[in-house]
């Protein structure tokens, strides 16, 4: 059973989520919350697989709910999907910053939104290959980071090739075809690599591709 806290201050949306989650088989709605402050309790309380976060709320919002509950070592199973009105902006990309898994707009279908539910219970994440080139096009390459070059000397030259291909949003089956190896395989050197560089989930690792220089933008497009 695959269990998601809501957690956006519009009751509405919350119902329609709720009401379409709890139909399926597989997945229980264990908690709401009107704002960040209220979601970082209740995933400390319920410890759900996915919390689905709204950026935009009062008291707390979903950046630092999100920054919270990803640097809280008793919720480390929990995955953090932000919710949008917006499409992809600055904002979302300060959510993956911070730990999310990766984001979801609010006008999503209701078969994406239960597909989505269950990759990010995976702990794959939600970044399509056309979201990631725009992330890149649109953040890293407009603000460059500077990733010591230790962290990424940490890695075997196929661990790199690996997250080089996490980047490109492939998924491990995708990666294992790519590189005629076992779907096992190939998630053993994800794990690894985020192990090594000490990140949470693929989206992290997809930030670090490019801002450490692994995969340039221009190589994308």
């Amino acid at each position: 059973m695959i269990r998601v806290l809501l957690v956006d201050d519009q009751p509405l949306l919350r119902g329609g989520f709720r009401a379409l989650l709890d139909a399926e088989d597989g997945i229980e709605v264990v908690a709401e919350a009107g704002n960040g402050q209220e979601g970082v309790a209740l995933a400390a309380q319920y410890r759900p697989d996915v919390a689905l976060i709204d950026i935009q709320m009062p008291v707390m919002d979903g950046i630092e709910a999100t920054r919270r509950i990803a640097s809280d070592p008793e919720l480390a199973g929990v995955h953090v999907v932000i919710l949008t009105n917006y499409g992809f902006d600055e904002y979302v990309f300060q959510a993956l910053r911070a730990g999310a898994t990766g984001f979801l707009v609010k006008d999503i279908e209701p078969a994406d939104l239960l597909h989505a539910v269950r990759v990010a219970a995976r702990g794959d994440a939600l970044l399509a290959p056309s979201i990631t080139r725009k992330l890149i096009s649109e953040f890293v390459s407009r603000n460059p980071q500077t990733v010591s070059t230790p962290a990424l000397e940490a890695l075997t030259n196929r661990e790199r090739e690996v997250v080089a291909l996490v980047a490109r949003g492939l998924s491990n089956d995708e990666i294992a075809e790519r590189l005629v190896i076992s779907p096992l395989t190939a998630k053993t050197h994800v794990n690894r690599a985020m192990t090594k560089l000490q990140v949470r989930d693929r989206a992290q690792l997809v930030i670090f591709a490019y801002e450490s220089g692994l995969v340039s933008p221009s190589r994308f497009s």
